[in-house]
């Protein structure tokens, strides 16, 4: 499975996994999640590898099953070489690969995309299984049916063919979700629309799994096996997650165009740092409701924000000694973004800025507005700010 864009991960966190080198120039990274489903392999074939192979005794039954998650693990990372090798072709940046609990998934930088290219890097995974499981259907013939030559190289085969058929399957997300992204965003020029129909899609595969494996059963007066309903459950579950994400990050990015710090900034007056009190009164009563004062310093940078409530509370025979820096709360250092910044140049700015309050400034620096994270945050997402009671 293909994800993107990367946003990185901050230096110093914890271990995501164990680092395997780079291939291709790809970093490659065994998540710790991998060895919960090594683990589950092992349990889960090794007693069928000793029913079939009895001579091995446990040890060698068990150790052949690991074998058995090991060419998994070869399958997968086969398939997220061949996401990143074509990605690459057309200088899509590569951050690395990472081998997961549900199999994989290869992350991207920033790319200038276009309905075909995307199709093409996310079906080349799937391409890669198909031509594994061909090489190991030639190789079958030359190991004698029963042995554990054999045995590897046919679960190779029937691996290779699952992984592949599984993710070309028409829904996010699922390598096969590119097809309806591909087609939705064809036609309508929208990348995002595209990409919330195949999310749709992958809820519809999500349920349709679960349906087809609890319908019939239940129709014949039976019940489906514990074991297939945990898997049944997870993979289910992983569809919907991963369907569900991939809608809400393009309804995200279909806001952002419209998210501007001129729209959503509260109007906001400046005044010279050491004001006192009761011009800043003045000031505030001459504007008109809602005006935020911002005090700004010498060199006429915005340093923080005047409290209505502490200006308010300032006894009128000390508001002419007392500064307004005295009743104002400090702005981070740097705290101020254009009143033109939109989009992603806007989340960009804020991204580098600390605190939760932004002067806004305008082409002459002069302040105009106050903008606030969570006003950012709402229109973003799209829910409403908290207000404190």
């Amino acid at each position: 499975m293909t994800q993107g864009p990367d946003g990185g991960t901050a230096g110093g966190g914890r271990s995501e996994g164990i680092p395997l080198g780079k291939i291709g120039g790809v970093p490659v990274t065994l998540a710790w999640s991998w060895f919960v489903i090594a683990a589950a392999i092992v349990l889960l074939f090794g007693p069928q590898v000793a029913r079939a192979l009895p001579e091995l005794g446990s040890p060698g039954a068990y150790a052949v099953a690991l074998g058995y998650a090991l060419l998994l693990l070869l399958s997968v990372l086969a398939h997220e070489l061949a996401h990143a090798l074509t990605a690459q072709a057309w200088k899509w940046p590569t951050p690395r690969i990472v081998l997961t609990l549900w199999g994989g998934h290869t992350q991207f930088g920033d790319v200038n995309a276009t309905p075909g290219r995307s199709l093409v890097v996310a079906l080349a995974g799937p391409a890669a299984n198909f031509l594994l499981a061909l090489a190991g259907r030639l190789v079958l013939p030359f190991f004698e049916p029963g042995t554990v030559g054999w045995l590897l190289t046919d679960i190779f085969v029937w691996a290779n063919v699952l992984v592949a058929i599984f993710n070309v399957l028409p829904g996010l997300p699922l390598d096969g979700g590119r097809i309806v992204e591909s087609a939705v965003w064809k036609a309508t020029g929208v990348q995002e629309k595209g990409t919330i129909a195949a999310g749709w899609a992958g809820r519809i595969i999500a349920a349709a799994l679960v349906a087809a494996v609890f319908i019939p059963p239940y129709l014949q007066g039976e019940t489906p096996g514990l074991s297939l309903v945990i898997i049944t459950a997870l993979v289910s579950g992983f569809l919907w997650m991963g369907a569900s994400a991939s809608i809400s990050n393009a309804r995200l990015r279909l806001r952002l165009p419209e998210v501007s710090a001129g729209s959503l900034m509260e109007p906001a007056r400046q005044l010279p740092t050491g004001t006192p009190v009761s011009e800043a009164r003045r000031l505030a009563a001459d504007c008109p409701p809602g005006t935020v004062l911002v005090v700004t310093g010498p060199t006429g940078r915005p340093e923080a924000v005047v409290d209505p409530g502490a200006m308010s509370s300032v006894p009128a025979h000390l508001a002419l000694q007392t500064p307004v820096n005295a009743v104002a709360r400090a702005l981070a250092a740097g705290a101020y973004v254009p009143d033109a910044a939109t989009g992603q140049e806007l989340i960009q700015y804020l991204s580098q800025l600390t605190g939760s309050e932004y002067a806004v400034i305008n082409r002459e620096g002069t302040v105009v507005g106050l903008l606030r994270q969570s006003a950012v945050v709402a229109a973003v997402t799209g829910r409403r700010p908290k207000t404190s009671s």
